[in-house]
């Protein structure tokens, strides 16, 4: 069963130890970091939902909020901790892109209900890790993929194709979004290279490549 992962940003020691204990007692996977400085670093699509303390020694959670949504164009839900609760400190932090605010000190069923609320409210669905399918098996964390039991060695390019498509099944790509995510919108790449890709990944799976299809006129699906 896949596990909501959570990022607990704040630069009180004891407050992140207690946020991750109770949190990883409530089913939470816990990641936590002392600076946003930090959390930028350690922060991955894995992470559902970020606890940000709004005022910490250099990057404050305000700035980083902004470079989430504003450079990085990330939408992973937000949720301030602060003892600021005037209404302009409000303002600020959700037009810093924040899903929700909560004040300090708090309660941790309070803690707890609004995180439950805005993963809820935002439909964030945990990421896969690994997908098994016929002989297959996709490790997306070890970037790794095997038939049978036998290791499957895939580029970096063919490998980001196969798990961008395998990661939501049923949906097909057009060559423009895999050309966007795998090659970040490289103009010198044709559509034949990503033909040419999807040809040798389909090869190099053997009875396996049954489940990546092209539905032609319109890309490439992957079938569970």
């Amino acid at each position: 069963m896949m596990t909501y992962k959570i990022l607990v940003v704040d630069d009180e020691p004891d407050l992140r130890e207690i946020l991750q204990c109770n949190l990883e007692n409530a089913g939470y996977e816990v990641d936590t970091a002392e600076s946003a400085e930090e959390a930028l670093h350690i922060l991955s699509p894995e992470h559902n939902l970020i606890l940000l303390d709004v005022m910490m020694g250099g990057m404050s959670g305000y700035r980083m909020a902004n470079k989430l949504r504003n450079e990085l164009k990330l939408k992973t839900p937000i949720i301030f901790l602060t003892a600021k609760d005037t209404e302009n400190d409000l303002l600020t932090g959700f037009s810093a892109g924040a899903d929700d605010y909560i004040s300090k000190p708090f309660s941790l069923h309070e803690v707890l209900a609004r995180i439950k609320a805005v993963l809820r409210r935002t439909k964030t669905e945990p990421e896969r890790t690994e997908l098994h399918v016929g002989s297959m098996t996709i490790d997306f964390v070890k970037k790794l993929v095997k038939t049978n039991g036998e290791d499957i060695k895939l580029s970096p390019k063919e490998f980001g194709i196969l798990s961008m498509l395998a990661k939501q099944p049923g949906r097909v790509f057009s060559r423009e979004e895999i050309l966007a995510e795998v090659w970040h919108g490289d103009s010198y790449v044709l559509d034949r290279t990503i033909d040419v890709h999807i040809a040798r990944v389909r090869r190099k799976l053997g009875e396996d490549a049954c489940h990546l299809t092209n539905r032609q006129g319109y890309g490439y699906c992957f079938e569970e």
